[in-house]
Formats: C-alpha cells, sequence, structure tokens
C-alpha cells in the first residue's frame, strides 16, 4: 500500500474527474473534489486526517457541512489550520457549494477563475493568505450570479484592478484590502448597485476618487483609507444615503468636507484623518445624530469647534486634533452623554476648560498643545473619574491647584500636566493610583514636600517632577516604584540626603537631581544599577566618596559639577586615607621572605588576603577569561566563513542566456514591464560597472528600469541554495508588505530556476559602513546629532521587524553596511528577511554566512545549546551605537594584536575614560548623551542574550536620552 497507492488512488481520481460521467462517479463527486484538493495540500496539523476517500461520503470530514436531505457538500470551512499549498481544481467538482472559507494559512500561487464558476457559490473568503500575482479580468466575468462575497484581503495581489470586476453584479461585499493594488481606481466598480461593503484600504491606489460613487445606494461601509488618493472627497458621497461607516483616512485628499455628507443620517462612524482638508468644520455636523466615532485629525482645517458637536447623542470619540482650530472648547459638548474620548491636542484653542467636561465620566482626554487657561475643573463626584484612563493637559496655561480627586482615577494609566502655570502642591491621593504609568508634572510652579504616598504608585515607569519649586527631602518610598525607568526632579529646592532606598530601582535607566540642594553622600549602593545610562546630580552640595561601578566609573565632571564636598576619579579629587586592616599572618610560620612582595613563602604557612585584594585578582581573571574566548569565537567565525563562502561559489552558476522565461512580480506602480522583457534585458540590467557592493546574499546592481525608474537589483548569488519556487515566492509576497520609513522598500522580484533577483528602491547616499569608514579627507564627518537620528530611526526600523510584524522578522545580520543613508542621512535597513530565502541548514554554516562580518556576531551563534532570537539583532544593533559613537570599525588587525571594539570600549569604560573611545572627528557633542549611548551599546552587547533590552524598550531608552537634553531647553 503506502504511497504508491495513495499515488495510484489520486492519478485515478484524477482521470475519473476530467474524463468519467458516469451515474456512479456523479455520486461521489464531492469525495473526489476533496480528495483531489487535499493532494496538493500539506497539513501540518494533519487537521484533515478524516478526509478518507474509501468513503461514500464526506459529510462527516472535519471543516465539512452538507445539506442535510441531498447530501451534497454546501461548506467547506478550513480557516486558520496553517494550510499551505495551492488551490486547486478540484473543488470546482463540489456543485452545491455555497460557502468556501479557508483564510488564515498560508495558500500561495495565483487564483484560479474557475473558482467562481461554481454556480451555487455565495461566499468565497480567501483573506489572510500568501496568494499572489495579478488577479485575471476572467475572475470577475465568470462570476456567476449567486456569488455575494468576494475577499481576497490581506495577501500579495498587485497589478491594476480591473474594469471587470463590474461583471459581478450580485456582489454585496467586496473586500481587497491590505494587497497591492496600484493605478486608479476603476469607475465600473461603482456600477455594482447592489455593494453593501467595499474594502480598498492598505493598497497604492492613485489618483482621484472618481464621481460615481453616488450610484451605489445600497452601501452600508465604504474603506479607502491608506492609500495614495488626491484630490477632492467626491460630492456625490451623500448619494449614498444608507451608508453607516466611511474611512477614507490615511491619503492625500484635499479640499473642503462636501456638504452632501448631511445626507447621511445612518452614518456611526466617519474617518478623513490625515489627509490635506482645509476650511472649516461645517456645523450640520451636529444633524448626524447616529455619529458614534469622527476623526477629523491631521488636516489643515480651521475655525471653531462647533457648537453644533452637542447635538451628537451618541457620539462615543470625537478626535480633531492636529489640526488649526481655535477658539474656545463649546460649553454644548456637554451634551454629548455617551462621549468617553476627546482629543483636540495640538490645535490653538483658547479659554477656560468648561467644568462640565469632568462630569461626563470620560475615559480619553488630550488637550495638550493649546492655550487654555484657568484652573483644571473639579468633578462634583468622584464617581466619574472611574473610568479615565488618559489624561493630557500639557502645554497650556493652566494655574490653580492639581484637583486631588484626580488620586481617585483608578484607572488612569497616563498624567501629563507638564508645562502649564500651575501652583499647588503634589496630591498625596496619587499614591492611590495603582495602574499609573506616567507621571509627568514638570515645569510648573509646585511647591511643598514630595509625599512619600507615590511609593505606592508601583506600575509607574516615567516620574518627572523636574522644573518646579518642590522642597524638602525625597522620600524613600520611591524606592518601592521598582518599575521607574526615568527619574527626573532637577531645578527644584529639595534637600536632605539622596535616599539608599533608590538603589532598589533595578530597572532605571536615566536619573537627574541636579539643581536642588542636596546635601550628604551619595549611597555607594547606586553604584550597582546595571542598568543606569545617565545621572546628573549636579549643582547641589553633596559630599563624600562618588559610588563606583556601573555608570558612575565612566561619569562626566559635568553630570557632578557644583558639589565642593565630592571626591574620587569623577572629580580628580582624592579622597581621604582610609587605612586597610593589616594583613593577618600565622606568626608560628617560618620561612624566608621574597624580596619586594612582603609575602612570607612557606609550605606550612597560610596567608590570608584581604576582600579587596581578593575582588581584584577575580576581576582581572574574569576579564582576561572573556577577552580571549571573544576572540577565539570570533576568529573561529571569521575562518568558517571563509570555509563556508569557498564551498558556495562551487554551486554558483553563470545564468545563461536560453534560461527560458521567468516570472516577475512587481508590488509598487510600474509601466508594463513583462517576462520577456527581463529574459532578455536582466544580464544588461546587471550591468557590472555599475554593481554598488556585494554581500552575504549575493551582489546589488544599480539599474534603470524602462520607465526610467533607479532601482538597486540585488542578484541572489546562491540560487542552488535558495528554497522552492513555491516557497521563494510566500517568503518575498511577505517581505514586499514590510514598509516602514527606516526600511529599505522591496519593490519586486524576478524568478528563473538559474536567477533570482529582489528589486529594491534605490537609496543614493549609500550605506552607513562607508559614510562613517571610507570617507575622504574632504568630505565633512558626520555630527552628533545626525549619528543618534541614525540610532534611533536604525531602532526604530528594527522594532518594526521584531514587534509590528506577525510573525516577527528576525534580521540576523545587522551591521552598518546594511544600514543604508538617504539624502537627507535618514536610516533605512537592508537585507531584513533574506535569511529565510535559504533552506534549512546547520545553524552554524548559516550563522557564519550571514555573520560574515565580524564583530557583529552575538556569542550565541557560536553554542548549539542556546536558543537564537531576536536577541541576536539588539546585540548587533549595539556594535553599531559602539561604531557610530567611535567611528572605528567593529574589529581592527593590528600587526600583533586584534581589536575587538566592544572589548576595548567596556575596558576604557571600567577605566573611567569612556571619552577616550569618541570618534576624534566629533569636535563638539553632549557627553550627557554620549556616555549613555556608550552605556547602552555594551548593555546592548551582553554575552548573555536575556540581559539585552528588546529593541523597543531601546528605542524608548534613547528617545529618554535625549528628552533630558530638550527639557533644558525649555528652562
Amino acid at each position: 500500500m503506502g504511497c504508491l497507492y495513495l499515488g495510484a488512488v489520486i492519478a485515478t481520481l484524477y482521470v475519473l474527474l476530467v474524463g468519467c460521467c458516469s451515474e456512479a462517479v456523479d455520486l461521489n463527486d464531492d469525495v473526489l473534489g476533496l480528495i483531489v484538493f487535499k493532494a496538493d495540500l500539506h497539513d501540518p496539523n494533519s487537521f484533515l486526517s478524516s478526509w478518507n476517500e474509501e468513503e461514500d461520503s464526506p459529510c462527516s470530514w472535519a471543516g465539512v457541512k452538507c445539506n442535510p436531505r441531498a447530501g451534497r457538500v454546501t461548506e467547506l470551512v478550513l480557516d486558520n489550520l496553517s494550510l499551505s499549498g495551492k488551490i486547486g481544481r478540484g473543488l470546482t467538482r463540489l456543485q452545491f457549494l455555497h460557502t468556501l472559507s479557508l483564510a488564515s494559512n498560508n495558500f500561495s500561487g495565483d487564483i484560479s477563475p474557475d473558482l467562481v464558476q461554481i454556480e451555487s457559490l455565495r461566499i468565497l473568503n480567501l483573506n489572510h493568505n500568501a496568494l499572489s500575482g495579478m488577479v485575471p479580468a476572467r475572475l470577475f466575468q465568470q462570476c456567476t450570479t449567486s456569488l455575494r462575497v468576494l475577499s481576497l484581503a490581506y495577501n500579495a495581489f498587485q497589478g491594476t484592478l480591473p474594469d471587470t470586476v463590474s461583471s459581478c453584479a450580485s456582489l454585496t461585499a467586496l473586500n481587497l484590502s491590505g494587497n497591492h493594488f496600484s493605478g486608479p481606481l476603476p469607475l465600473k466598480i461603482f456600477s455594482l448597485r447592489n455593494l453593501r461593503s467595499l474594502d480598498l484600504s492598505h493598497n497604492s491606489f492613485a489618483g482621484s476618487v472618481p464621481q460615481g460613487i453616488g450610484g451605489l445606494t445600497s452601501l452600508r461601509e465604504i474603506h479607502l483609507n491608506a492609500n495614495n488618493l488626491s484630490g477632492p472627497i467626491p460630492p456625490d458621497i451623500g448619494d449614498c444615503v444608507l451608508l453607516k461607516n466611511v474611512d477614507l483616512s490615511f491619503n492625500m485628499l484635499s479640499g473642503f468636507l462636501p456638504d452632501s455628507l448631511r445626507q447621511l443620517n445612518f452614518v456611526s462612524s466617519m474617518s478623513f484623518s490625515n489627509n490635506n482638508l482645509v476650511g472649516n468644520i461645517p456645523s450640520w455636523l451636529g444633524s448626524l445624530r447616529n455619529l458614534e466615532s469622527v476623526d477629523l485629525s491631521g488636516n489643515g482645517l480651521s475655525g471653531s469647534l462647533p457648537a453644533s458637536v452637542g447635538m451628537l447623542q451618541n457620539v462615543r470619540s470625537i478626535n480633531v486634533s492636529n489640526n488649526k482650530l481655535s477658539g474656545a472648547i463649546p460649553e454644548s459638548l456637554m451634551g454629548c452623554t455617551t462621549l468617553f474620548s476627546l482629543d483636540i491636542s495640538k490645535n490653538n484653542f483658547s479659554g477656560s476648560i468648561p467644568g462640565e467636561l469632568f462630569e461626563l465620566g470620560l475615559q480619553n482626554i488630550r488637550l495638550s498643545g493649546n492655550s487654555l487657561s484657568g484652573t483644571i475643573p473639579h468633578a462634583a463626584s468622584s464617581n466619574l473619574y472611574k473610568f479615565l484612563e488618559v489624561l493630557d493637559l500639557a502645554h497650556n496655561l493652566l494655574s490653580g491647584e492639581i484637583p486631588p480627586v484626580i488620586g481617585q482615577c483608578t484607572n488612569l494609566k497616563y498624567l501629563n500636566l507638564s508645562k502649564n502655570l500651575l501652583a499647588s502642591n503634589v496630591p498625596s491621593e496619587f499614591g492611590n493610583l495603582h495602574s499609573l504609568k506616567t507621571l509627568d508634572l514638570s515645569f510648573n510652579r509646585l511647591y511643598g514636600d514630595i509625599p512619600g504616598t507615590l511609593g505606592s504608585a508601583t506600575a509607574i515607569s516615567v516620574l518627572q517632577l523636574d522644573g518646579n519649586c518642590l522642597t524638602g527631602h525625597i522620600p524613600g518610598e520611591i524606592g518601592k516604584c521598582t518599575s521607574l525607568l526615568l527619574l527626573s526632579l532637577s531645578h527644584n529646592s529639595l534637600t536632605g540626603h539622596v535616599p539608599k532606598e533608590l538603589a532598589k530601582l533595578h530597572s532605571l535607566r536615566i536619573l537627574n537631581l541636579s539643581v536642588n540642594n542636596l546635601t550628604g553622600d551619595l549611597p555607594q549602593q547606586l553604584g550597582n544599577l546595571g542598568n543606569l545610562l545617565s545621572v546628573n546630580v549636579s549643582h547641589n552640595r553633596l559630599k563624600g566618596k562618588i559610588p563606583t561601578g556601573g555608570i558612575f566609573n565612566t561619569l562626566n565632571k559635568t553630570a557632578l559639577e557644583g558639589n565642593a564636598g565630592l571626591c574620587g576619579s569623577g572629580v580628580n579629587v582624592s579622597c581621604p586615607m582610609v587605612m586597610p586592616k593589616p594583613i593577618v599572618l600565622n606568626p608560628n610560620s617560618s620561612g624566608s621572605t621574597t624580596k619586594g612582595t612582603g609575602l612570607i613563602k612557606s609550605r606550612h604557612s597560610r596567608i590570608v588576603l584581604s576582600v579587596s585584594a581578593i575582588i581584584a585578582i577575580s576581576a582581572a581573571a574574569v576579564i582576561a577569561f572573556g577577552v580571549v574566548a571573544v576572540t577565539v569565537l570570533n576568529i573561529r567565525a571569521q575562518s568558517s566563513s571563509r570555509s563556508l563562502n569557498h564551498m558556495l561559489d562551487s554551486f554558483s552558476q553563470s545564468p545563461s542566456t536560453d534560461m527560458g522565461l521567468g516570472k516577475l512580480v512587481m508590488f509598487t506602480p510600474h509601466s508594463d514591464h513583462t517576462s520577456e522583457d527581463w529574459v532578455t534585458s536582466a544580464h544588461a540590467l546587471l550591468n557590472k560597472d555599475c554593481e554598488l557592493g556585494r554581500g552575504g546574499f549575493g551582489t546589488v546592481y544599480k539599474a534603470v528600469l524602462g520607465d526610467g525608474r533607479i532601482v538597486a537589483i540585488k542578484k541572489l548569488m546562491v540560487s542552488s541554495l535558495v528554497k522552492s519556487q513555491e516557497d521563494f515566492e510566500k517568503e518575498v509576497q511577505l517581505l514586499g508588505k514590510i514598509k516602514h520609513p527606516n526600511l529599505v522598500s522591496l519593490q519586486g522580484y524576478y524568478w528563473t530556476p538559474q536567477l533570482q533577483l529582489l528589486i529594491y528602491e534605490y537609496i543614493q547616499s549609500g550605506s552607513l559602513y562607508s559614510r562613517l569608514h571610507e570617507v575622504s579627507q574632504s568630505d565633512a564627518p558626520l555630527n552628533w546629532a545626525t549619528r543618534f537620528n541614525i540610532a534611533l530611526g536604525t531602532a526604530r526600523g528594527l522594532a518594526h521587524l521584531h514587534h509590528s510584524c506577525r510573525p516577527p522578522v528576525i534580521h540576523y545580520n545587522i551591521k552598518s553596511s546594511n544600514v543604508l543613508l538617504d539624502e537627507d542621512c535618514n536610516p533605512k535597513i537592508a537585507d531584513y528577511g533574506l535569511a529565510k530565502l535559504l533552506p534549512m541548514l546547520d545553524r552554524y554554516i548559516l550563522s557564519s554566512k550571514i555573520q560574515s562580518a565580524l564583530g557583529y556576531m552575538a556569542p550565541e551563534f557560536a553554542c548549539q545549546s542556546l536558543k537564537i532570537n531576536e536577541r541576536c539583532d539588539v546585540y548587533g544593533f549595539g556594535v553599531l551605537l559602539l561604531e557610530l559613537v567611535t567611528g572605528r570599525r567593529p574589529v581592527e588587525y593590528m600587526e600583533d594584536d586584534v581589536v575587538i571594539l566592544c572589548d576595548n570600549v567596556r575596558s576604557l569604560l571600567n577605566e573611567g575614560k569612556p571619552l577616550n573611545c569618541v570618534d576624534p572627528a566629533l569636535s563638539e557633542y553632549p557627553e550627557d548623551e554620549v556616555i549613555p549611548v556608550i552605556k547602552l551599546g555594551l548593555i546592548c552587547t551582553s554575552q548573555v542574550p536575556s540581559n539585552r533590552p528588546p529593541v523597543a524598550e531601546v528605542v524608548h531608552i534613547l528617545e529618554l536620552i535625549r528628552s533630558p537634553t530638550e527639557s533644558r531647553e525649555l528652562l
């Protein structure tokens, strides 16, 4: 039996399907069709194990439903089962099928028009797969009169949407969102009179929204958001009087909000955010009585917020932020009794905050960045605060006290009252905010003590009270807030000692106590805070020895200045001599002394060393062992890389001109390139004179396409090791969907068995590596601000790969040559996701190939027992940070030595000389930014992966490193 039997059965079934017409076969069409369909699939979880070709009926099979009378298959639902393969023609035998749903799997290839020829089919759902290619015009031409729902969302389809879409006249729902469709919206799509739901969002459609949309009189919802649409909102959109949901956000639409929108009496959600709309918010907005959510943020709207919004008695969310609105907040808002989110931030609103606003029981209040004055209103009942999670009143002109009743907002997570004129104490009731993560009261006129009750707000991660008039001691209870990342109490009048309880804040990254009246010693335990990146205690009255260890070994003088009593290497002041305890020798021992050592040598003598001596000797041994281990690992990686490259070269083939017709897929709008064009001109495009560089995956060329576009083409150098065409296309289609300002955009690919090309956007200024290490003397060096922006942008791009992509994308090869710079020196990460294009290889061989640049390799690559995850990218990013600071290569070869950058910097840090490693080309730089960045780079290059922070936290830390400077500029 076995595989031969199964193959024979499938072959026989196929013959029966295409050739036989007997009555006996007709009775088993459903069984035969499903078995042939299954034969093309990979079912890793064996969900289809119940599908047995020997059964007479499939009605008991998993995922199958039948008509109980006729016994024929009517529904096939196989959602979210990790199935992969092609959607074969076997399904066309299911002539009674009315629901076919294969959503959230890994089906690939193109889509066959035969699917929509099933006369009974009403619902076809193929969303969230890896289907690709152009949608054939024949797909819509062959629509049956029964098809009601067609969803191809979140695949990798590309090209224009054919006009034949109008042939599917019976469609009530069409969802093509999350693909790579481009070109204009076809006018004929508006002839689908039965359409109730149209979703074309998250594509690359361009041009204007054509008039004619008003003909969709049955339309309930339309989503055209996240495209490149321009021009005005079509004035006939209001003729779709049954519309409930309208989303045209994140486009480039211009002009005014058309008056016809007032006709949408049933609309519940309306979003035109992030466009280029101008003019006033019309007063007729209040007549849309069923409106629950309105978002007009991120435009150029002016004038006032009309009082008519108070008539929206069902509205739950209003967002008009980031416009040019002015005037007062209308008191009529109090009529919006169902409102839970109000965002009018970043406008020019003035006047006072209506007292009744806090009576509505809101969840989200964002009024920051305006010119609001007066006091913060008090709610009559504390129960009205129980839903509040976000309260942002920053950057206004508010005065008076902070209402203590805010401390009863038990769900509050974000409270920002900074940069106002508030004059009161810090309410002790804030200790009841057990969900609070951010408390920013900085740059006001607050006075009195910092309440010790704040220590009960244990979830807090950011506490900023700087720039006030606070007095008294720093409460030791703050040491209970173990989630703190940032503690800033600077520019106050605080007195007393720095509490030793702060040493319990093991997550702390930034500590700023500068410009106060603090006295006494700095607790030595602060030196044990290994995550600290920045400390500033300048301009106090501190005395005694500066702590040792951690950041204090490298602390710059500016962070300590203004404290005349401090001593230690950080201020170049010797501390008073403290005589150590004498070494205890055995008085009964005998032996001779060795000249110059002071130690008695005897076979029977017992020598007792001081604790400090033991620690010093142990530390020296550990450091020496670490240097040797890392050097051996890197040399081993270099050797393996050379041998692997030699092996791969033996597999590489020179493409021939008779390779046969290939497959060209473009993800972006383009002129009509064809595979025939590429098979004759691919080698002309790959001109050796236009070579940009070579890397572990192939050679990159600059090329000009037939439409004049300049692109970068990567020719994969190891075609014999590339996955199958199906797997290759699946991975590349997923990569083509990834979009971020700090990632190089993949625009398409070309495939033949002998030649695989990846087509990327062209980044004209080259790599960070060349900008740091291969510049001529006439080129101006990168200044610190540019280097910091490169670091932050690279971290943001990497965070997008790790945290926004599903599944997460591990780069495996973060290095300066894979960070490209545009004309404004904005970084863009290249070569992400390419490791997935290789089949499963030995991990060490794979790591040696993609980590061919020594010095960037995380140690777990050389240790088979350690799991490789996203933290390997964090290691490479840490090396890149040190490279930006020092201007040096990760590994430098001397005549008789090999210098590894991270080891060298760590050594200088331990010696208290971190600034000795700063690039001499940096004539000016802020030490309070440079040193934390050095520290962060060393944390990221920890030998233990779990000690490296996730890259999302790295982004947050970099933002915090810069924020103290911005705060000082506001003083």
